[in-house]
């Protein structure tokens, strides 16, 4: 089982075949990324919902280097093995993989995604990659947020700083 999920982490050289081979099958991709540091019911419920708009569900993770940037030294709180893998174990997903830069639109522009997904506090218009997956006739979203469930909340409980 454990390679089944292993299987699902790619490299570019492994996504590029999984693409071939899904373009031969017409199968619909949704995109998708983040930090996906402390896995919650929120992303559960974000990531299922991206899944029902297509046929496959690729995440792009960003590398822990990315994570501290944009989320401050402290963070990711778990290392990019078990990122990698809780998101791949899930089934709803068919596909993970890491990136480096500060936003995935080289990984967006390889992908070609039929639709491009991001969380409720994007607005379509501010979503990396719009203008790539709009000008191949694609769709843009922005999926309503489950309330109370964050990564930031969760790690606020844990220091202790919610009250």
């Amino acid at each position: 089982m454990l390679d089944f999920i292993q299987a699902k982490i790619l490299n570019r050289k492994t996504l590029s075949a999984t693409l071939a081979r899904w373009e031969l099958h017409s199968q619909k991709i949704v995109f998708t990324n983040g930090c996906f540091d402390l896995l919650h019911y929120g992303h559960l419920h974000y990531l299922a919902a991206a899944k029902a708009l297509g046929d496959k569900l690729i995440i792009g993770i960003n590398s822990a280097n990315s994570v501290k940037k944009l989320k401050g030294p402290h963070r990711p709180i778990n290392n990019d093995l078990t990122r990698y893998h809780l998101l791949a174990a899930l089934s709803f997903v068919d596909a993970v993989i890491e990136f480096d830069a500060g936003t995935p639109y080289e990984l967006i522009k390889m992908i070609q995604p039929a639709v491009l997904v991001k969380g409720g506090d994007w607005q379509p218009e501010q979503i990396v990659g719009t203008d790539l997956v709009l000008a191949n006739g694609g769709v843009v979203k922005s999926l309503p947020f489950v309330k109370g469930y964050s990564t930031t909340n969760i790690e606020r409980k844990i220091r202790g700083l919610d009250g």
